[in-house]
């Protein structure tokens, strides 16, 4: 009996969660100007939506602001992660801190302490602040997911590298990056859909000339629901669930540790060609 009760709460909430999501992916292909009303089958608001030169131009600017914010936190967060592995317990544990507190802050307090931070050293806002927001934030992402892989991964073969002539650096670029790429990717896809889709932080930060994606759709809807809100929330939608799926693959890849130990080893020697005469 309890069985039955917990199952039939648990799909009243997934259906409270996504059925409106559903709705608002079907009716951004119906004909009818109105979004409650079906009839029939259409994609002239998908044409409508993407030939319209404010909704292209807020899409350009939320790329931008995706793209470089993923590679800017995929540098930091890795750079974090192989650090924070090198360091003593203790001021691990104070970074730690840090990169856990970034991620359970709510973002509405991250927002408005970047507001503040940029007002006070006079900075105007638009697309760098934009990034630079997201940046702080979607770091601490990347940092945890690479810092799980590097915790399970062999130290052996990095050790291997240098005993084989390698220096630090060559160890970190042809060992240890390699064996960190399904995370460093996993990490850079999720820090870009965290930003694509971002509209807490960016609306604190944004400027008058830098409208992204979730900020136009906000706009249109002070004028009320149409269809081609819904064509574009549902193509944001598709961009989201792509990039989460693609992270979920790579992080399932990178807990299993597909690579082998001759494989490995090949790759500890090869880090190590020109270094031993």
């Amino acid at each position: 009996m309890l069985d039955r009760a917990l199952r039939g709460w648990s799909a009243a909430v997934y259906a409270f969660l996504f059925i409106p999501i559903i709705t608002v992916v079907v009716f951004s292909f119906n004909a009818s100007r109105l979004v409650d009303v079906w009839s029939g089958f259409s994609l002239k608001w998908y044409g409508t939506a993407w030939t319209d030169p404010s909704i292209l131009d807020a899409l350009k600017t939320s790329l931008i602001v995706a793209v470089v914010n993923a590679l800017l936190a995929i540098c930091f967060g890795t750079l974090a992660a192989i650090g924070l592995q090198r360091v003593g317990r203790r001021l691990r544990g104070v970074f730690e801190t840090l990169v856990y507190g970034t991620i359970v802050t709510p973002e509405i307090i991250i927002a408005i302490a970047s507001l503040l931070f940029f007002v006070t050293i006079n900075i105007d806002l638009g697309i760098p602040t934009i990034i630079v927001t997201h940046v702080v934030y979607n770091t601490s992402i990347v940092a945890l997911i690479v810092r799980a892989r590097l915790a399970g991964m062999d130290r052996t073969l990095e050790e291997a590298a240098q005993d084989l002539g390698a220096t630090p650096i060559r160890t970190l670029w042809r060992i240890t990056i390699p064996l960190l790429y399904p995370a460093i990717l996993a990490g850079g896809l999720l820090a870009f859909t965290f930003s694509f889709d971002d509209f807490v932080l960016t609306f604190f930060v944004s400027g008058a000339t830098s409208t992204t994606l979730p900020l136009k759709i906000f706009s249109m809807l002070r004028f009320g629901v149409s269809p081609v809100i819904n064509a574009v929330a549902t193509v944001m939608l598709i961009v989201t669930l792509a990039s989460i799926f693609t992270a979920s693959l790579l992080v399932r890849r990178n807990s299993r540790g597909e690579a082998e130990g001759g494989l490995l080893l090949a790759t500890a020697r090869s880090a190590t060609q020109g270094q031993v005469a």
